[in-house]
């Protein structure tokens, strides 16, 4: 089952509950209504339309203006990051889920993880760092690659929609959390990275990890215990085992 259909499921139900109360409003307060409405005063209809005009224009704006200065502070970024470190650097689109698992990576006295709506990672030979800021980028959180278990694709569900999810596994402190990191795509018009463009990273920080091992095991030091997924047991599976018993 596609997993966002009960998320779809509960949304059209909401809708439906609030177009029906929407209604019903309407009809009982009908009567308040008439009397209500010949009180009003008149307002010519051209001008109406162009008070409504007027609003959706400005709002228009707005967000265009504030898109335009996320989108530029995020280029800023990019290229600050870019002059300054070396390394494999992806675009990140900030979730709360990925916020409050590394928030529980923090001690107690140490400053709370913020991730901006759209923020940097970097993947070096030393780990993975996740960037703020604009022209002056501020690192948020750095997990080496002692601390990395497992690196692996996963989906979730982000508005309604099933999106490509890099599943990232960090024991710190006695700690195990898997980071769903939602990788973003640069192309226009397009949101989340998916298909071959997503594999391709994942891939590339499995190399990355796997050589951080290597280089850790050839200075004596000795890597930490990959984490596997835990395999899936299917009804068919477990009576073929149980016959094979």
């Amino acid at each position: 089952m596609n997993p966002a259909a009960p998320h779809r499921a509960v949304l059209t139900v909401l809708v439906a509950l609030v177009a029906a109360a929407v209604v019903a409003g309407l009809i009982a307060g009908s009567p308040v209504l008439d009397r209500l409405v010949p009180r009003l005063p008149s307002m010519p209809e051209p001008q109406i339309g162009v008070a409504f005009a007027a609003a959706g224009l400005a709002a228009l704006t707005v967000w265009a203006v504030v898109r335009l200065a996320g989108v530029a502070r995020t280029r800023a970024r990019r290229a600050a990051i870019a002059a300054t470190l070396r390394g494999e650097l992806s675009c990140g689109i900030r979730s709360r889920l990925l916020v409050q698992r590394l928030n529980e990576l923090v001690p107690e006295d140490g400053n709370p993880v913020r991730l901006g709506s759209r923020y940097s990672i970097v993947v070096d030979e030393l780990g993975i760092a996740f960037w703020n800021g604009g022209s002056r980028p501020r690192r948020a959180m750095h997990v080496p690659w002692r601390e990395v278990r497992n690196i692996r694709s996963d989906s979730m569900v982000v508005g309604g929609s099933v999106v490509s999810v890099l599943e990232l596994r960090v024991r710190r402190g006695g700690v195990s959390i898997e980071l769903p990191i939602v990788l973003g795509d640069r192309r226009v018009g397009r949101y989340a990275l998916a298909d071959a463009p997503f594999f391709a990273v994942v891939r590339s920080w499995k190399a990355k990890h796997r050589a951080a091992l290597a280089a850790l095991a050839a200075e004596g030091i000795e890597p930490p215990p990959l984490t596997a997924p835990i395999p899936i047991i299917g009804a068919e599976s477990a009576s073929a085992d149980g016959v094979r018993r």
